[in-house]
């Protein structure tokens, strides 16, 4: 699934990691768990992948290959250096920009995954870029943390999650849309630039690849096209 893979994803890193998360694609049919591991690694090669059209082994054989946001590294995109109305604060000195398989980014998200799983991340962002292990949890977190407003994107692909009237309305619905509504929704769904319908087309192409290799099915409708952000 990742033949160009950058050495920090291992399999036994994301084996490790999962283990922390026993619900992740434990709940549900065999194919709704399939479904969720294929989502789960789709947007995860999407945010990490360094191939296109006429990548050599095709455009879905190029993910998990950065570790961190691309011209970041340097510390000027100071943007992510908020923890908003968290009570994290983010460390004077520390960049908080886009690291691992689904990029965690701002200091509230670092703050908040750390306390949740124990580790110095507020202190030590860079933790997300040095041990694999620390990577696919930071990921995963973020996968099975809901949000309020947002659902989690475990709970949407499990089938734990009832869309409100609100969300009806919106055209909010379960499915791998609604994933790419809560990652990035704001930018994503709705926008018809063509840049940006194509970064949607290019996740559900992971989708479709990873679900085929994994031997199931995906619903028919995977984009947000028509759904309201939160």
């Amino acid at each position: 699934m990742f033949p160009h893979h950058n050495r920090l994803y291992t399999y036994e890193a994301f084996i490790k990691a999962a283990a922390y998360f026993p619900l992740f694609a434990g709940e549900g049919s065999p194919d709704v768990r399939k479904r969720e591991l294929a989502a789960f690694f789709a947007h995860a090669a999407h945010e990490t992948t360094n191939g296109g059209p006429g990548s050599p082994g095709g455009t879905y054989a190029w993910g998990l290959v950065y570790t961190e946001e691309l011209g970041c590294g340097d510390g000027h995109c100071t943007t992510y250096n908020t923890g908003g109305s968290s009570p994290y604060r983010p460390t004077p000195g520390k960049s908080y920009h886009g690291r691992g398989p689904l990029q965690l980014s701002y200091a509230y998200n670092y703050g908040q995954a750390g306390a949740d799983m124990g580790l110095p991340l507020l202190a030590q962002p860079e933790l997300v870029t040095q041990d694999g292990v620390v990577a696919f949890r930071a990921a995963l977190w973020f996968w099975m943390k809901a949000q309020p407003p947002k659902p989690s994107c475990h709970e949407v692909l499990c089938g734990k999650w009832t869309p409100s009237a609100e969300d009806k309305c919106l055209g909010r619905r379960p499915g791998f849309g609604m994933t790419i509504n809560i990652i990035n929704g704001g930018v994503e769904c709705r926008s018809k630039n063509p840049e940006i319908k194509a970064n949607r087309q290019d996740r559900i192409g992971f989708y479709r690849r990873f679900a085929a290799v994994l031997g199931t099915t995906t619903e028919s409708d995977c984009d947000c096209a028509d759904m309201g952000p939160f």
